[in-house]
């Protein structure tokens, strides 16, 4: 892989996510050598992926080149590769373009979608991880529309107009509001021709309530405003199979719609050559110093890390303040060890500062500790926190401008078919 000997212990990070990115940041380079791995050379801002597949942000507003982030940090590398094999015995990592070898190997590599075994689901529904994938969900969207303009039968054109989400969490509902004001506000105007009002947006959960990791009052809120915009809010139910644009429910019920987003389920993104015995829950295993089970230089941080605490037993949630705080504190405790200072990192505890989830224009919902709450300040908060949260200036500004612009002229301005998606 072509990375210089310097003397000091190598650290490779897997991952340029939040995690990865904090731990970085962190660590110090005078007892340090960091190696970043990534597929991508950017860091993507995963929480508004759904408004670039909604045609209300371009992807470079929450994407930020890695290598820009670091400029002028010493003995950082970066390498864009894909892993092929861990040798946590030779210390030895494998990948496409060669081997690297670490003195602390950190696993910060996030999650992928689970489709829980079901192939069918995994080959014909859409997917929302990537910033690839959100251009693609904005391009079927569109594509979807110019076909229904060709097709004279009316439950052609239904289908065609119609989207399915199935998992009401926030990603769920976050993108089924904003494809609902897609449908009030900006559709029509583009496709006078079409009957907009026969669009149909499905939000389809298991559980009886959406947002099932909130609070009941803003499950209850979230769901009256989703009502409000028009969506389809099916609870209790599960899909069992989607192909030729008909949903099918459990239940026998099916649904007529073109596209299928599966917003249902994620699992930790694992590594071909780690012992599966550290794996629990699809994460890996890891203590409060976040040393994955059974290793000695191995830690995972992050959504793809499993750790208990006495105030989450059954793990911490994948949000990313919790892989924000573990790179910060792997960081911290990393360059305690390699100073060999007696005063030793405490365990690891989560600050929890609640969750906030959008619905749509002036409607989000907020579980701030003892607080919990909804509609315009809930929203404005929001936007406040994931402006702040957004890496880079230009960035802010840019995303600032899009929501100020969007907001006054309740457009989306990013309609565009840059490249069609065609199902392999």
């Amino acid at each position: 892989m072509n990375i210089p000997e310097t003397g000091k212990k190598r650290v490779v990070i897997i991952g340029g996510g939040f995690a990865g990115l904090h731990l970085a940041r962190n660590l110090n380079d005078r007892y340090f050598q960091i190696v970043m791995i990534d597929k991508n050379n950017y860091h993507t801002f995963q929480p508004l992926l759904y408004q670039v597949a909604t045609a209300g942000l371009e992807p470079d507003s929450i994407a930020y080149p890695l290598r820009k982030l670091f400029k002028g940090s010493k003995d950082f590398y970066f390498r864009m590769a894909e892993v092929d094999r861990v040798d946590t015995e030779q210390k030895r990592l494998h990948t496409n373009i060669g081997e690297v070898t670490f003195d602390y190997l950190i696993i910060a590599t996030g999650t992928t979608t689970n489709f829980f075994g079901n192939r069918e689901l995994e080959q014909n529904a859409m997917t929302m991880k990537s910033v690839s994938e959100a251009l693609d969900l904005r391009s079927l969207i569109l594509q979807n529309f110019e076909k229904a303009l060709l097709k004279s039968a009316v439950s052609e054109q239904d289908a065609l107009m119609s989207i399915a989400i199935v998992g009401a969490g926030p990603t769920g509902v976050e993108l089924a509001g904003a494809l609902a004001e897609l449908k009030k506000h900006v559709l029509p105007h583009d496709y006078p021709d079409l009957n907009i009002n026969r669009m149909q947006v499905y939000l389809i959960e298991m559980a009886d309530r959406v947002l099932p990791p909130m609070s009941s009052v803003a499950s209850s809120k979230a769901l009256d405003y989703l009502k409000k915009l028009g969506v389809n809010v099916i609870l209790n139910e599960a899909v069992e199979s989607y192909r030729d644009h008909r949903v099918m429910l459990k239940s026998g019920k099916e649904l007529n719609a073109a596209m299928m987003i599966w917003a249902a389920g994620v699992k930790g993104n694992l590594l071909p050559g780690m012992n599966e015995e550290a794996v629990k829950y699809n994460r890996y295993e890891v203590n409060r110093y976040h040393l994955v089970k059974g290793e000695e230089s191995v830690y995972a941080i992050g959504d793809v890390a499993y750790m208990e605490t006495e105030e989450f037993p059954h793990g911490l949630p994948m949000l990313a303040p919790v892989a924000n705080q573990s790179g910060g504190n792997l960081a911290k405790h990393l360059n305690y060890l390699q100073q060999a200072r007696s005063q030793t990192v405490k365990e690891f505890e989560y600050f929890d500062k609640g969750v906030m989830a959008t619905v749509g224009r002036n409607k989000a919902v907020a579980d701030l500790k003892k607080l919990k709450f909804g509609g315009l300040f809930a929203w404005l908060i929001w936007m406040f926190v994931h402006l702040l949260s957004l890496v880079g200036f230009r960035n802010r500004l840019i995303t600032f401008f899009n929501w100020t612009y969007n907001y006054f002229n309740f457009d989306r301005g990013i309609r565009l078919i840059i490249r069609k998606f065609e199902r392999n």
